[in-house]
């Protein structure tokens, strides 16, 4: 029997998967940086030339199926960015884009929210974004549906609507980079292992929250998620 902890271990973020009572263990969280054409373009980067690029949330970042938050601290920027979410279910190393199907275990929406005054002073000094991008509550997510039950998902309408206004719009089909080339990509870069989560990037239309705005993210075939930000 192992030496105890010295402190309480923290709790094990996790996410509901729907049509069930389980829950799904999150790992590490990784997130595709523009990976819509439109999007990318709106934030003055070339999508037909630029690789895909990817950072990472803490896990404990997530709040799952949302609710009321408070709005976070040290930003007057707080920007929504609505997102198909992978679930990986099982594990590996330099995947090929053709098996890399069989790694998924289902897909979620989820929001990636960003505090962009502190993203665009970290990107002027040529910083790390971790506290533009990885805050307390920064990764609200829905319920994982998984592939068995609806297949791979490669089209489809993905939006966000901010009080019952739309304010983003796109389809899954206008992915840069695919999930399986996703998966394939960054597989040759860290190990994934059942647990992890891809965030596969935002369509265009990415705009601030104020205290008081309920924020809807709904993407054909998985739902919704709903956040409201504390007055």
């Amino acid at each position: 029997m192992g030496e105890p902890y010295v402190i309480e271990p923290p709790a094990q973020p996790a996410v509901p998967v729907a049509g069930t009572d389980a829950t799904f263990p999150v790992r590490r969280i990784w997130c595709i940086g523009q990976n819509y054409a439109d999007h990318a373009r709106e934030m003055g980067h070339d999508p037909d030339r630029e690789p895909p690029f990817f950072f990472a949330k803490p896990a404990d970042a997530i709040v799952p199926c949302g609710g009321t938050l408070p709005f976070p601290p040290a930003t007057d920027n707080l920007h929504h960015e609505v997102e198909m979410v992978v679930a990986i279910g099982r594990g590996g190393a330099d995947i090929s884009a053709e098996s890399a199907l069989a790694h998924v275990y289902g897909y979620a929406i989820g929001l990636d929210m960003t505090r962009r005054d502190l993203q665009a002073e970290a990107k002027k000094a040529g910083r790390p974004w971790a506290l533009a991008k990885g805050f307390d509550q920064s990764c609200p997510i829905g319920a994982i549906h998984p592939a068995e039950t609806i297949g791979h998902p490669t089209a489809g309408k993905i939006e966000l609507l901010v009080n019952g206004a739309v304010r983003q719009a796109g389809d899954l089909g206008q992915m840069i980079w695919r999930v399986p080339e996703a998966i394939a990509y960054l597989s040759r870069f860290v190990v994934l292992a059942p647990g992890d989560l891809i965030m596969t990037g935002t369509p265009a239309g990415v705009g601030r929250v104020l205290p008081g705005d309920m924020l809807l993210g709904r993407c054909e075939g998985l739902g919704t998620i709903e956040v409201r930000y504390a007055a």
